[in-house]
């Protein structure tokens, strides 16, 4: 695949991560997604065929770190019913009248072990003009969706089984060895399949300051 426009939705960070409430105070939990997602950020747009991220939020401490890593912010819009498939939607839309024609990818903003040399394989291996997902480490969640047609909806169906929709509605399954990619985070059993691939420096100083010890390292040649 050649040059794809990303897009990521991130709710309030004080209503996420609520499956980690047993081991992180609601502060705490806002900190790791804010640090999460900073990682994903900076791996994501290191891909030379990453031409731009849009980045979808109602929430201001997300919008400023997004702004300083350089995306593109767009506030959340209306949408109770399915706000993440809506956020990502209208991100897609916003791109596409800035940029016209392009082909899209819509990334899971939670990813702190992701490798910048994932991601490139996976828009390498994508064929041109297709849809494509990268299937999460539960088999049944989607870490990636993206989109080779031009002018095709991006047509978001993340949340319960989001891979069988996903694939329900013409995406092909990608196969390769992408643990920090498939790695998204949302329970303590997640939390420390990321810390053993290595996470970002974001996440890292982050899990040390609220005590929990990480460190960035090499890729484990294991899957997630």
């Amino acid at each position: 695949m050649h040059t794809v426009h990303a897009v990521m939705a991130v709710k309030h960070i004080d209503r996420a991560k609520s499956r980690l409430a047993n081991m992180l105070t609601t502060e705490q939990r806002g900190r790791l997604v804010l640090a999460m997602f900073a990682d994903t950020v900076v791996a994501a747009t290191a891909v030379p065929a990453l031409a731009s991220l849009t980045v979808v939020t109602p929430d201001p401490l997300v919008a400023a770190r997004a702004g300083e890593l350089g995306a593109h912010v767009l506030a959340e819009p209306p949408g109770r019913h399915d706000p993440l498939n809506t956020a990502l939607a209208a991100g897609a839309q916003d791109v596409r009248d800035r940029y016209g024609p392009t082909r899209l990818l819509a990334l899971q903003a939670d990813l702190p072990a992701l490798r910048t040399a994932e991601l490139a394989d996976v828009l390498a291996v994508a064929a041109d003009g297709a849809r494509a997902l990268v299937i999460d480490h539960t088999g049944t969640g989607t870490a990636a969706l993206l989109v080779g047609d031009r002018t095709a909806a991006l047509a978001p169906r993340f949340g319960a089984e989001s891979a069988r929709a996903h694939r329900d509605g013409g995406a092909r399954a990608l196969s390769g060895h992408w643990p920090g990619l498939r790695c998204d985070v949302d329970t303590p059993a997640d939390l420390v399949a990321v810390r053993a691939l290595g996470v970002g420096a974001f996440t890292a100083d982050t899990l040390r300051d609220i005590g929990m010890t990480s460190q960035r390292s090499d890729p484990v040649r294991t899957v997630c």
